[in-house]
């Protein structure tokens, strides 16, 4: 039986008991209310308002130039929508970095301005600080391990993370350490599918992969590409669902041809 079927709102503890029970974890993106209503509605368990709207919704070639006070203005229109799922924030880059005080000054405005159910954080020991300092005023902490966009210029490259040892040894040992900082659950992005197994079974805490294999806790995709409304990217890990792109076009085309034609509106769409 799914944990999660009788339950009114999605919550941390709830997704813990999905992990006991071997019940795989969905996870999606929205940044409005119109799409967060859908994706809710559909049965969703996580929301993740990502740092991706950079992307997606302001065409910026990275999720770097995302403001704090953008963040809230996406974040609190899909909370208005979602009546059941858990929704999560991105914390935008610059907004905790090197400050535990700012860090903890952004997740409570996101919290208290959005009304979010939790935030999201990239990185692993370097930000332990933060971690904790966040997590000592009572809101929840998701992290992000793997490839962490927001470190896109150190990386140099979008292509798959912790293939060498060294740098897989440390993303187990960030892993540990944020389960015991008190991180309700881990994203991980792009990494060997062995790695994220190995971690999946290594804490007791939900891993959610995207690029990361099928033996993680559940998975999450960015809603524009798992849409097929973002034509331009297709990695492996990416299934489309539908090709939103060119339904849409064509709906749009077919209202250009009417209004032009004459044919929109006709007697019966008027007053």
């Amino acid at each position: 039986m799914s944990v999660n079927k009788e339950i009114k709102r999605v919550t941390t503890h709830i997704l813990q008991e999905m992990k006991s029970h071997g019940e795989k974890i969905a996870m999606l993106t929205a940044y409005d209310y119109s799409m967060a209503a859908i994706v809710d509605a559909a049965g969703m368990d996580i929301i993740l308002v990502g740092d991706s709207a950079s992307n997606v919704m302001a065409g910026h070639e990275t999720t770097l130039p995302i403001t704090l006070d953008q963040m809230i203005y996406h974040a609190s229109s899909v909370v208005r929508a979602a009546k059941r799922a858990l929704v999560i924030v991105d914390l935008p880059f610059g907004s905790y970095q090197g400050n535990s005080k700012e860090a903890l000054n952004s997740a409570i405005r996101i919290m208290k301005e959005a009304g979010a159910h939790g935030v999201k954080m990239e990185g692993g020991v370097e930000i332990a600080e933060s971690v904790a300092r966040i997590l000592t005023a009572g809101i929840p902490v998701m992290g992000h391990l793997g490839l962490t966009p927001q470190s896109i210029y150190k990386f140099g490259t979008y292509t798959v993370r912790a293939k060498e040892e060294a740098e897989a040894q440390k993303l187990r040992e960030d892993a540990l350490k944020l389960q015991e900082l008190g991180c309700f659950g881990i994203v991980l992005e792009k990494i060997p599918a062995k790695l994220a197994k190995e971690v999946a079974e290594s804490v007791h805490i939900p891993i959610i992969g995207i690029g990361a294999g099928q033996h993680c806790d559940g998975q999450v995709l960015v809603i524009h590409d798992m849409l097929g409304i973002n034509k331009a990217f297709k990695p492996r890990f990416l299934r489309q669902y539908a090709s939103l792109y060119d339904v849409m076009n064509d709906a749009i085309k077919n209202y250009i041809g009417d209004v032009k034609a004459k044919d929109f509106p006709n007697e019966k769409e008027q007053y």
